[in-house]
């Protein structure tokens, strides 16, 4: 294996351990970067590829290629093997820069530190950089009126850069008809159980953007979201409002996939109010007396007695079902016919002498009939009074 190889190998392995950056050989780490966000509103932060290509150039004697070489990233929280659950990291082509998005929530607020390297695959170089994004809770808390559009003709890298973000909060609040829209969340397509695009010109993975407000809907928007248009959206038909040209031509939003949301402020929960941990009044504590003395004896009475004397009523029951109340054979004849009575009777006599005749007869057993008859000889012997080894004694001569 090459040199350059190994070195890679070991840069992935330290960074996957979440080693430091002192521990990577060949190494280079830029100044600490602080950013901020609120609660509630996305946060987008763009790794420039200036900014480490610079730091490449300036780790290289000698011009290699490193201004246009690629470089791919790798972000991860500090002392975690991977990033935040709010947190997400896109780079589409090792020559675009990377990003990092997410929409953070009240339970994120703080500091969080996020480690960024840089890796040049050409040279093999890494350069690392700490990310402290600090969270705050949003001024005016997070917005009462949402709405969710999917945007069919773009990435979501593409929808992450500012300008893009702009334009789509222009056309956003010419439909909401309001000016206080700002941009809560993007997520790709994918990430919500769509489909990966066939590898065609044109073809898009699609974005979901949802976009708030401190005041309702148009009423424009508000019929996309009818029953009306929903059933039109059902028979495969595009649902009837005048506001289509707001996002054209630069987006292609899928009006059936239209979302509107109406979130309620969560009631802040009251803290505890703490004391000083000294009792008031003076004097010391004093304990509760004992409890008075019970008795328990009715209860374990009750608890005892009525399961036996329920069981025995019940075994009553069941015995006076089982004796006494048979229909015996008194009552099974009233019930019978008396041609079946009289039928049942004579087979019944005829069985018993037909019995009584063939055990007084004075012919001979047919040989057939005997147990241990020879057919080629005629020999029989007698199957009782066997003798000790009458076990033995073959049936066919030898």
């Amino acid at each position: 294996m090459e040199a350059p190889e190994l070195l890679r190998l070991w840069v992935l392995a330290a960074v996957a351990l979440g080693g430091s950056w002192a521990t990577l050989p060949d190494h280079q780490v830029l100044p600490d970067h602080r950013v901020s966000s609120e609660t509630g509103v996305i946060f987008v932060h763009e790794l420039e590829r200036e900014l480490f290509q610079a730091a490449f150039l300036t780790g290289t004697e000698d011009g290699d290629g490193s201004a246009a070489a690629p470089i791919t990233f790798q972000a991860h929280l500090r002392d975690h093997p991977d990033l935040p659950r709010w947190l997400r990291y896109i780079q589409r082509d090792p020559r675009q820069p990377g990003y990092l998005y997410g929409s953070p929530t009240a339970a994120e607020v703080g500091t969080h530190t996020i480690e960024v390297l840089a890796y040049n695959r050409l040279s093999y170089g890494t350069v690392a950089q700490r990310l402290l994004i600090t969270i705050i809770p949003a001024p005016g808390g997070e917005s009462p009126h949402q709405a969710e559009f999917l945007v069919g003709n773009r990435n979501v890298e593409e929808l992450l850069p500012g300008p893009a973000q702009e334009l789509f909060l222009q056309a956003a609040a010419e439909l909401w008809q309001r000016d206080d829209v700002r941009v809560l969340n993007v997520t790709s397509a994918l990430d919500r159980g769509g489909r990966v695009p066939l590898p065609i010109e044109g073809r898009k993975e699609g974005v979901y953007v949802r976009v708030g407000s401190g005041g309702p809907v148009s009423p424009c928007l508000g019929s996309l979201a009818a029953p009306q248009s929903r059933s039109r959206c059902s028979l495969g038909q595009q649902p009837l409002a005048p506001c289509y040209d707001a996002f054209a031509p630069h987006f292609s939003i899928r009006w059936c996939n239209l979302t509107l949301l109406q979130v309620r402020p969560s009631p802040t929960a009251l803290e505890p109010t703490w004391g000083s941990g000294v009792l008031e009044g003076g004097g010391d504590f004093q304990p509760p007396t004992d409890a008075p003395p019970r008795d328990l004896l009715p209860g374990f009475l009750v608890t005892l007695l009525v399961p036996l004397a329920v069981a025995a009523l019940l075994c009553l029951l069941l015995g006076h079902l089982m004796c006494c109340r048979r229909e015996g054979l008194q009552k099974r004849d009233l019930a019978t016919s008396d041609i079946q009575l009289v039928h049942h009777t004579s087979i019944h006599g005829d069985t018993e002498e037909l019995r009584h005749m063939a055990g007084s007869r004075d012919v001979p057993r047919p040989l057939s009939t005997l147990p241990m008859f020879n057919v080629r000889t005629g020999q029989r012997i007698n199957p009782l009074p066997r003798p000790s080894d009458g076990a033995r004694i073959p049936l066919l001569p030898q």
